[in-house]
C-alpha cells in the first residue's frame, strides 16, 4: 500500500488542497504516494466525522499535513480516521508530546532555556500564584508563553518580563498574554515561564527530522531569507530519537556566546516550511518511513 498523505482542502473549494500545501501535494503524488484532503475548519468546530468524510475508507495509515491542530482535537481526529478503518502514522499521544512543551521539555532540558508550566489560565494572572511558579527560575528576565506558542509580535506588552521576581510586571504581561490567546481562541494547554536567553539577531534555523534522523534543515519560517549553519550534534539527536515521535521539527537558535540552542520542538505534521524551501528530501524520508 502506498503512503497517504492528510492535507487541509482548500476553503473556499473542498475538492483541492489548500494552496498554502499545494506544492507538497502536487510531489507527493509524483513521488508515488497518496493524498487525501481533510475539513480543518470542521475539525477545529468539534466536528471530526464531518472532517474526514473524503478519505476513502481502509486506505491505510497516513500523515497529517496541514495546519495546526490542538492536541485534544488531533485525538479526535485519530479516533474519526479509525471508525473509517484508517490511521495516523503519528499517534495522538506523539503529537502531544511534540506539540506541546511539556511533553517534549524532559528530553531537552539541558538544550533549551530553563522553564516552568502550570496548567490552565484559570487565576493564571495571580501575583502570588506566579512569583512561586516563577521562584524555581531566580531573578532576571523571562518569556510568557502558553504549551505552544508565545506572543513575540506583542514582545512588551504580552511576552517579554524584563525582572521576573517584578510580582506586578509578570503578572501584567500574564494577563496581556492570557487575554490575547482567549480572544483569538488560542490558548494551548496552560502558562509557560521560561528564562530569558540573548539571541543573534537571524541566527535562527529549523531542523526537521524523521525517525531520529536530521532530513532538511531550513531558514526559520519568520526569516526565510536568512539560512545560517548550524551543527546538529550529538545531543540534539539523542534528544530528538529519545522523544520517539516519528517526523519533528526543532528550532534553533544562535545565542549571544555561540551556543545553538533550542527554542520550540514541534510535531512535523503542522510545522512551515519557509517561502522557497525544497520540501523534496522531506517528502522523501517520509515516504520511505511510510513505505
Amino acid at each position: 500500500m502506498t503512503t497517504g498523505f492528510l492535507f487541509c482542502h482548500d476553503p473556499l473549494r473542498a475538492a483541492r488542497t489548500d494552496p498554502q500545501f499545494a506544492q507538497e501535494a502536487e510531489l507527493v503524488r509524483e513521488s508515488g504516494g497518496t493524498v487525501a484532503l481533510v475539513d480543518h475548519d470542521a475539525l477545529l468546530a468539534g466536528d471530526p466525522s464531518g472532517a474526514v468524510r473524503r478519505v476513502p475508507r481502509d486506505s491505510g495509515a497516513y500523515w497529517y499535513r496541514g495546519w495546526m491542530v490542538p492536541a485534544d482535537a488531533y485525538a479526535a481526529l485519530e479516533r474519526a480516521l479509525a471508525a473509517r478503518g484508517c490511521s495516523l502514522r503519528t499517534g495522538a499521544a506523539a503529537y502531544r508530546r511534540a506539540h506541546e512543551l511539556p511533553g517534549w521539555y524532559g528530553r531537552f532540558d539541558t538544550l533549551t532555556p530553563r522553564s516552568v508550566w502550570r496548567a490552565g489560565a484559570e487565576g493564571a494572572a495571580d501575583p502570588d500564584g506566579l512569583a512561586a511558579l516563577a521562584a524555581p527560575l531566580g531573578a532576571g528576565p523571562g518569556i510568557v508563553k502558553d504549551y505552544v506558542k508565545s506572543r513575540k509580535h506583542e514582545w512588551d506588552e504580552a511576552c517579554f518580563v524584563p525582572e521576573l521576581s517584578d510580582r506586578a510586571r509578570l503578572s501584567a504581561v500574564v494577563r496581556r498574554f492570557v487575554e490575547l490567546q482567549l480572544g483569538d481562541g488560542a490558548l494551548a494547554g496552560g502558562i509557560v515561564l521560561r528564562a530569558y536567553e540573548a539571541f543573534v539577531p537571524g541566527g535562527e534555523a529549523r531542523a526537521w527530522w524523521v525517525d531520529g534522523e536530521p532530513v532538511l534543515v531550513t531558514a526559520h519560517p519568520d526569516t526565510p531569507e536568512q539560512l545560517p549553519g548550524t551543527k546538529l550534534d550529538g545531543p540534539l539527536r539523542e534528544a530528538v530519537r529519545g522523544l520517539g515521535c516519528p517526523w519533528v521539527t526543532t528550532d534553533l537558535a544562535l545565542r549571544a556566546d555561540g551556543v545553538w540552542r533550542v527554542v520550540e520542538v514541534g510535531d512535523g505534521q503542522v510545522s512551515g516550511l519557509p517561502r522557497g524551501a525544497d520540501w523534496s528530501a522531506l517528502c522523501a524520508a517520509l515516504l520511505r518511513n511510510g513505505g
